[in-house]
């Protein structure tokens, strides 16, 4: 049927935020598969951040209908490459990528721990929140990674960060706990052989770089001292 004489027909609307979060929940789930009970947990989390996002400025609005595979399948494909770590420390954790949801995947692990450590109060409020609405074992430090030791948090498996400094920089502040024995997990995005190319760590330093499941392009570095 065509428009009224001088109207112009209405465009064909898109798909709901809601529709575009369905989807991309099933792709991250292809991606990164995880059992019934911990997709629920993930699910509670994401409402939780849908509701917090624009209070506390956790993510890019432009991103959170994507926030499934982008965020989530993107943090949960580390727990594969962990080599059986239960206790975890993340840095620069901000809305919870991907300590906290690393610590929802091991909800279920006796004695499993994900220490969450970011700066801002707000963010950490979230986190608090989060854990205890999903049952995930995180404890949340509101300080700098700087200021924290391995006397404030005690030995740990796997050191993470996720877009929080340069290469060079994070493993410097994962150095007291990777001289302790843990290994580093770090997923980066496409520069990331470029960076080791261009900018390559000490020799004390061995690192493996993994392709994402996510991005073909990006990778996640394993790392560990020699």
């Amino acid at each position: 049927m065509k428009a009224p004489a001088g109207r112009r027909p209405r465009p064909a609307s898109g798909p709901s935020e809601s529709e575009r979060l369905g989807d991309d929940r099933r792709a991250a789930l292809r991606l990164a598969p995880v059992s019934r009970e911990t997709e629920d947990r993930l699910a509670v989390f994401v409402d939780l951040l849908a509701r917090w996002r624009k209070a506390t400025n956790l993510i890019a609005e432009s991103t959170f209908p994507s926030v499934w595979t982008r965020h989530i399948a993107d943090s949960a494909q580390l727990l594969p490459l962990a080599e059986g770590a239960t206790r975890w420390l993340d840095m620069g954790s901000g809305a919870g990528f991907p300590g906290l949801v690393v610590a929802i995947l091991l909800a279920e692990t006796p004695g499993a721990v994900v220490h969450c450590v970011d700066s801002d109060r707000r963010r950490c409020a979230f986190l608090r929140e989060a854990a205890r609405a999903t049952g995930a074992p995180a404890v949340v430090h509101p300080v700098r990674v700087e200021l924290l030791g391995p006397g404030d948090v005690l030995a740990v498996d796997c050191v993470t960060a996720r877009a929080f400094a340069p290469l060079l920089e994070t493993l410097e502040f994962a150095k007291p706990w990777m001289e302790s024995g843990a290994f580093g997990l770090f997923p980066r995005g496409r520069s990331a052989i470029r960076d080791l190319e261009q900018d390559p760590p000490p020799a004390i330093y061995a690192i493996e770089a993994i392709p994402s499941v996510v991005d073909a392009d990006a990778a996640i570095l394993r790392v560990r001292m020699s």
